[in-house]
């Protein structure tokens, strides 16, 4: 209540209603927020727009959350200042539809001012066009504002994104509220992509396989969700989502973004990812700080700008890209990780499995903080975004995992000990294929103390395993147990059974 006795209306009902607002351009065309974008734009080569921004990568270090952070008088006068900058600005409006499943989609409304409107070119181009509903969750990207700040409340399903004109925050502001509402249903957010593989077993039965990929951004999580696994019909892999995703109870995996994806694209090559470099080299794909020359000539390999340069790419533009972006039931989960001392792959019970959720282990790059590029870091669920206790994730996921009785894995993306063998494309890709045709052979080894492959159609595996690549192996790796064991003892809500299950 105010002062005056007037009940106060909620924030979201003071920003200014984009189908009567005089100072807001309402659902723009995507051509006509390019043409408003022109005075930004270098055109590649391909037709493409490509733009650079000042920001580079996100501002994790200056985010706050009302659900872990207590807000000062400042902070609500920041959230103040984006609604009623929202109200005085020349902006542009753009509602989006993010998800498809019945229980987990949301319309958003992103405004942002007219002279940043390749901001919501970009974003629109990820998320499909609204039809019609009222809006769910909002946020206000005001890039010049003075102070560099983005403050969330989830229970107003508002975000402000302050002082930042990367397009990541715009996209993130609304897939870190998504993640959040599927956790208050019971089931859990996801930074991961999913495919459905179709393979043929060893009894030449055909099979599906839904899989789902948790990693860190620039693992070679898009790489291994996008990649068609080189079959052939009747098998099939088909790439679901690439970046978010929701786990429900039930074991379904809805996806989030229905139109693109926004990839890394320093060193994209045409050799080992083909389908991504078409993508990005096609005349609907939008970049943003890709070295570019004034006569349109990209340059992928230079990081001109930063190593986070980005593409949105279109789903259409990728044949193992499927129509749906639903996954109907989770089989198996893959850690990603560049841990040298992990095996290409290792086969996890479910609390191992949760161990593994809440290491997040991996290798830091310049989508996060690029000041601790190539550091190893740990981040629960690979997930930079959640809001709440992490320990009590950790805690849902074990219990998620028991019911579905979904197989666990963690792949190792990088290489083994110092360098000295380097894991490829085509050997987690061939890992992936035969673990979902269940082909792989499966051993306890005792000096890892990792359920390992015997043997892998395809691939040398014995040329892999890690104590041959690692000097003082046993010193080394008692050494990382204690690590994360004392990283694990952090987490107050996280029970003793996932703390006790370290590998």
């Amino acid at each position: 209540m105010s002062e005056t006795g007037a009940e106060t209306r909620p924030l979201v009902r003071q920003l200014p209603d984009p189908t009567t607002a005089s100072n807001v351009r309402y659902n723009p065309s995507l051509a006509e927020l390019r043409e408003l974008a022109a005075d930004d734009e270098t055109t590649t080569e391909f037709g493409s727009p490509s733009y650079v921004s000042e920001y580079r990568s996100r501002s994790s270090d200056r985010t706050k959350n009302t659900v872990d952070h207590d807000f000062s008088d400042h902070d609500h006068e920041l959230v103040d200042d984006a609604v009623g900058l929202a109200g005085e600005r020349e902006l542009v409006c753009v509602d989006r539809l993010m998800g498809r499943h019945p229980d987990a989609t949301f319309c958003c409304r992103f405004f942002v001012p007219v002279e940043h409107a390749r901001i919501a070119l970009a974003w629109a181009n990820l998320f499909e066009p609204t039809d019609g509903r009222e809006p769910d969750l909002y946020t206000v990207q005001l890039p010049d504002y003075d102070e560099t700040a983005i403050r969330v409340l989830p229970d107003e399903s508002f975000t402000a994104v302050l002082g930042s004109d990367y397009t990541g925050e715009a996209k993130k502001s609304f897939l870190r509220l998504f993640m959040f509402r599927i956790k208050e249903q019971g089931g859990l957010g996801l930074h991961a992509g999913s495919k459905r593989v179709r393979v043929r077993d060893d009894d030449d039965d055909l099979r599906t396989v839904g899989q789902v990929f948790m990693g860190l951004s620039a693992t070679g999580k898009s790489t291994l969700t996008s990649h068609g696994c080189w079959l052939e019909d009747p098998e099939d892999a088909t790439m679901l989502q690439d970046d978010v995703c929701g786990l429900l109870p039930d074991g379904s995996v809805p996806g989030s973004e229905g139109e693109g994806l926004f990839i890394k694209t320093i060193g994209l090559g045409e050799d080992e990812q083909p389908e991504l470099y078409e993508a990005a080299t096609d005349e609907s794909a939008i970049l943003e700080n890709v070295a570019v020359d004034d006569d349109g000539t990209v340059h992928f390999e230079e990081d001109r700008y930063t190593a986070n340069s980005r593409a949105i790419i279109q789903r259409d533009q990728l044949e193992s890209a499927d129509d749906e972006i639903d996954l109907e039931r989770m089989d198996q989960v893959f850690f990603i990780t560049r841990n040298p001392l992990m095996p290409p792959v290792a086969k996890l019970n479910d609390k191992q499995a949760a161990v593994a959720f809440m290491l997040g282990e991996s290798i830091e790059t310049s989508a996060g903080d690029p000041s601790r590029a190539g550091e190893s870091i740990r981040v629960v669920g690979t997930n930079p975004f959640i809001m709440g206790p992490e320990g009590e994730e950790g805690n849902i996921f074990q219990d998620l995992i028991d019911d579905l009785n979904a197989e666990c894995f963690v792949i190792n993306t990088g290489y083994l000990g110092a360098k000295s063998k380097d894991i490829g494309v085509t050997e987690s890709v061939t890992v992936l294929t035969e673990t979902a045709r269940g082909t792989i052979e499966w051993t306890d080894d005792d000096k890892t103390g990792l359920t390992i492959p015997e043997s892998v159609p395809g691939l040398d595996i014995e040329e892999y395993y890690v104590p041959d690549h690692v000097e003082e192996y046993d010193e080394a790796v008692a050494e990382l147990r204690d690590e994360r064991r004392a990283y694990l003892e952090q987490f107050d809500e996280l029970r003793d059974e996932i703390k006790d299950a370290v590998y």
